[in-house]
């Protein structure tokens, strides 16, 4: 199993030092990938969650693969009804060959009605376009005279049953954000299970955003999210996902407070206790606390 790191491109504490400084933290860690997420137009909706300045995923990705050797880089997840999907086609394609084959596309639907409204993009039809635009995608990249990608994974972001269903049918992995508790995705993931004998498709790879909120003592609630808690708990969160079969967990250390972004010497510490206690070196096994 594979651990990537999703990195504040966001909130009044980023800018282009802090983003430099945050690749390379990741990528001397040991992390096998770095995801940013996307937003076009920071409306009220938007920056109530992600203050301006916002840093467009894209640019910002094809700047740190100049600052980076290894690490796989991503989107987490970028809303794909709010461009054409050729120009996505040929932006993801030129990052993919700029970095030498290290993007990974995470894809979703969106939910900032106020930012779909700016953009002229209806939003009860997102989920329709977003299917559209995947396969559009698809057929482009299958130009290889033009595109000259190479493979390009799309992983489908959503919690929801339509987002596990849009997985299963465009998506090489599912990959559910935050707030997750182990059980509930242990759960998700035989309802995949199902859900892709139903469509007589493959089961798409696994790989959840989860949450990185290390705490000095073990947290008891019986609603505990992945990836909160005592370092020993977030290793042991970690080995149960590796045993449901995950192929890829993402790390988010941001709490949602955007002040963090002034000071990312904590997450940054909270990566390297969670590097410390999990062998980054050997993908497949852990090293057990």
């Amino acid at each position: 199993m594979r651990i990537g790191v999703n990195v504040p491109n966001y909130g009044p504490g980023t800018d282009p030092d802090v983003l430099c400084r945050w690749a390379r933290t990741v990528e001397t860690l040991g992390f096998d990938l770095l995801m940013i997420s996307d937003h076009v137009a920071v409306t009220p909706d938007v920056a109530e969650q992600y203050p301006a300045p916002f840093y467009e995923p894209f640019t910002t990705l094809s700047w740190l693969a100049g600052v980076t050797e290894r690490v796989r880089l991503g989107t987490s997840v970028l809303i794909v009804p709010y461009r054409h999907p050729l120009l996505v086609a040929r932006m993801a394609a030129n990052l993919n060959r700029i970095s030498g084959g290290r993007l990974v596309l995470g894809v979703g639907v969106g939910w900032a009605r106020q930012e779909f409204a700016a953009l002229g993009v209806p939003f009860e039809r997102r989920g329709r376009l977003t299917d559209d635009h995947l396969r559009a995608l698809r057929a482009a990249w299958a130009d290889q005279d033009d595109y000259r990608s190479g493979p390009i994974p799309i992983w489908v972001g959503g919690n929801s049953d339509a987002g596990m269903r849009r997985a299963v049918l465009l998506g090489d992995a599912w990959h559910p954000l935050r707030d997750l508790t182990v059980p509930r995705l242990r759960d998700a993931a035989d309802r995949m299970k199902a859900l892709a004998d139903e469509l007589d498709r493959p089961v798409p790879a696994l790989t959840p955003r989860i949450l990185l909120r290390l705490t000095d003592s073990p947290v008891t609630a019986p609603d505990r999210a992945a990836g909160e808690g005592s370092i020993e708990q977030i290793v042991d969160d970690l080995e149960q996902l590796r045993v449901l079969g995950a192929d890829t967990v993402v790390l988010d250390p941001f709490g949602g407070d955007p002040a963090e972004t002034l000071h990312p010497q904590t997450a940054w510490r909270a990566l390297a206790t969670v590097a410390d206690r999990w062998d980054l070196s050997t993908p497949h096994e852990t090293e057990r606390p």
